[in-house]
């Protein structure tokens, strides 16, 4: 890079494990009549896309980063919107990151919350308007359900040719499309020290499915793609549902810390298609590192067959906050990934 950046000021959470760093300040207008029409812009644009590498490249971020800019909303029935994005870009929907916005916009005052309450916090994301409920006890947040955008099933039973044979895929959109595999298929269990295999595997069935007609967008080409692949370990049944472990390998092989929001969401649609979790039913669903979010859903008619309404609890924790700069004379400007 030969010229300085302006100063970018960041605020850090994590939510069960996985980094999202929320920017409101320091990128500029991003042009776009709506949140999915601004991803669209950043996408396009060099001077947006470095901003975003800079926040999540070494030496300021790592392989696996992830984050959001804070953009205008759709419309006035949304308290902000944002555009999601991670070291390969841009994404449609990010379930972990609303739950970190809701708990940030009541903790910086950015939405007035009820101290002794929940108070819904609305953002447009690109895949539509999620709702983060947000639970206070004397003013401390405590917990944060996201109600996400509708959910389904899209193919079940597609065989995919992978480096350790031929396995059974199910697709299902959860603001993106997910690919869902059993980890016993793959001859793995979903534990920390099988990530780098996994991480491959991973990556291997989005990619092999990525150019094919599932993953097509029955109505918004913006929403194209499999955006990624969640590795299913089944630990059985409690008295309220289902308990399962998995790790979603997203984007081009990068490892989600937590349980995966959107993932679950698309999860809770394949179990209700399957019959194997009902409408008073829950999901626990544990990540790779052992942390939690639980989910449930109610059916719904506002979308394609097998449709529903998830809703995921989880809670997020600020870690720091600061102000990212680029020194004119630093070769490695931006950043890197090693």
């Amino acid at each position: 890079m030969s010229a300085s950046l302006d100063a970018i000021p960041f605020t850090d959470y994590h939510t069960a494990g996985e980094p999202f760093r929320i920017v409101e300040t320091g990128v500029g207008p991003i042009e776009g009549a709506t949140v999915a029409a601004k991803r669209v812009t950043a996408q396009g644009s060099g001077k947006i896309d470095v901003v975003r590498q800079l926040l999540c490249r070494e030496p300021r971020g790592h392989g696996d980063m992830y984050g959001c800019f804070v953009v205008e909303p759709d419309d006035d029935g949304a308290d902000f919107g944002v555009l999601f994005f991670h070291n390969d870009g841009y994404s449609t929907a990010c379930g972990h990151g609303t739950i970190a916005l809701g708990a940030w916009a009541i903790q910086a005052g950015r939405v007035v919350g009820d101290p002794n309450g929940v108070t819904p916090v609305k953002i447009d994301v690109p895949s539509g308007r999620v709702v983060a409920h947000v639970t206070q006890v004397a003013g401390v947040v405590t917990s944060v359900v996201f109600e996400n955008v509708v959910s389904y099933p899209v193919r079940r039973d597609l065989v995919v040719e992978t480096s350790v044979g031929p396995v059974e895929v199910d697709v299902a959109f959860g603001g993106a499309l997910y690919a869902s595999v059993s980890a016993s298929a793959l001859g793995y269990t979903v534990t920390p020290g099988h990530a780098a295999a996994l991480r491959a595997l991973g990556r291997e069935i989005k990619w092999a499915l990525n150019d094919t007609e599932v993953a097509v967008h029955a109505s918004d080409p913006r929403l194209n793609g499999i955006y990624g692949t969640i590795i299913v370990e089944d630990l059985g049944e409690t008295d309220r549902g289902l308990h399962q472990r998995n790790v979603t390998v997203f984007a081009d092989g990068r490892i989600d810390r937590s349980p995966c929001g959107s993932g679950t969401a698309a999860r809770l649609a394949l179990l209700a298609d399957d019959g194997r979790l009902h409408r008073d039913g829950e999901l626990i669903h544990d990540s790779i590192l052992g942390t939690r979010f639980v989910g449930h859903f109610r059916p719904t008619d506002d979308g394609p067959p097998g449709s529903i309404l998830p809703s995921i609890a989880g809670m997020a924790y600020r870690t720091g906050s600061g102000v990212f700069r680029v020194d004119p004379a630093d070769p490695i400007g931006a950043g890197f990934l090693l």
